[in-house]
């Protein structure tokens, strides 16, 4: 009788360990569950306000960037800073066309209040003759007639001079600063390329 009555505390026991092992088990997933939600949410906030990926699509920046590079996109200039001449930004597609690149990737070559002009095959900010070092052709696509950049704009072109090869301000005007996703920081990818911009 002694080894019965014995018995019944230590299911008693194990009853209790199977609960607080059951209860710590949800408390860890749980745990779990918290940690993935906080981490998904930091990198949805950095993507959208701090910096993100992007990958160049297209001809229109060469010979600065080459297809399917990768950029590093500062958006913070978005709140804290400014955009200036020769930055090369990310811009939302001007003509708010259902384009298959919604965003394009440009050099600002001129800022409010400066005067842009090109003649043959030269860029001209504030009638001066620009010095653009990133180039490797003259300007083939013809004359652009002057024009004054408005307030809160910028003037983008394709470091690709080449006969149409690059939708930039030339075809579509200045564009707002609003348009701005970001300014492009650095080549990641390929290792071999990596710089600044």
């Amino acid at each position: 009788m002694g080894i019965f009555t014995s018995k019944k505390p230590n299911e008693k026991h194990s009853g209790e360990i199977l609960a607080v092992e059951h209860s710590g088990l949800l408390a860890e997933v749980w745990d779990w569950i918290k940690s993935i939600a906080i981490a998904l949410l930091v990198v949805a906030v950095v993507h959208q306000y701090g910096f993100h990926l992007s990958t160049v699509k297209g001809a229109s920046m060469q010979p600065t960037l080459e297809e399917d590079e990768w950029l590093f996109i500062n958006k913070t200039i978005r709140y804290i800073g400014t955009v200036g001449r020769g930055d090369v930004i990310v811009v939302k597609e001007p003509n708010n066309t259902e384009a298959k690149q919604p965003y394009l990737v440009k050099r600002i070559v001129a800022v409010a209040g400066d005067e842009v002009r090109i003649q043959q095959g030269k860029l001209y900010i504030n009638g001066l003759l620009t010095a653009e070092s990133y180039t490797d052709s003259p300007i083939e696509d013809g004359r652009f007639e002057s024009m004054t950049i408005p307030a809160g704009s910028v003037f983008l072109m394709g470091d690709n001079r080449h006969r149409y090869a690059s939708n930039d301000s030339r075809s579509f005007g200045a564009v707002s600063v609003d348009k701005v996703e970001g300014r492009a920081e650095m080549i990641l990818w390929p290792f071999s390329k990596i710089k600044i911009l």
